[in-house]
């Protein structure tokens, strides 16, 4: 069952493994994460520099932020990428893939910032879930 309803216009561009929107019914338990960066539980980065495994590892991690609040891949309406540089997107769109449902992707923003806490993170991801009631 698709609890979170996602859409697109004629008159928006068309959408590259995003949706331009999602609606969310009532009486559904929001759910969001913080931004999550490629570094183990343990305190050990990913690769610096190695785009894949700094997505993936950032991606498992808000996996498993849902997971501790209840929630799942498919419950997540919104995604915000934060990176140090677009050249990647390709990279980052496919990890991206491997995690959420291609069919109804979640809406999504990309933002190029100078930098994040560290020189050696390329990547941050946050996600916002909506759980059915």
């Amino acid at each position: 069952m698709q609890h979170i309803g996602f859409g697109a216009s004629p008159e928006l561009p068309p959408a590259n493994g995003y949706s331009h929107v999602a609606s969310v019914p009532p009486g559904s338990r929001l759910v969001w994460t913080s931004g999550q960066v490629p570094i183990d539980a343990d305190g050990t980065p990913a690769p610096a520099g190695d785009w894949e495994a700094q997505t993936r590892l950032a991606m498992r991690n808000v996996g498993t932020a849902l997971e501790a609040a209840g929630a799942t891949w498919g419950d997540v309406f919104k995604l915000t990428i934060y990176v140090v540089d677009t050249s990647a997107l390709p990279v980052v769109r496919a990890v991206r893939d491997e995690f959420v449902d291609t069919e109804r992707p979640p809406t999504s923003s990309l933002v190029q910032v100078a930098g994040l806490f560290r020189p050696d993170i390329l990547i941050e991801v946050e996600a916002v879930a909506a759980v059915p009631a």
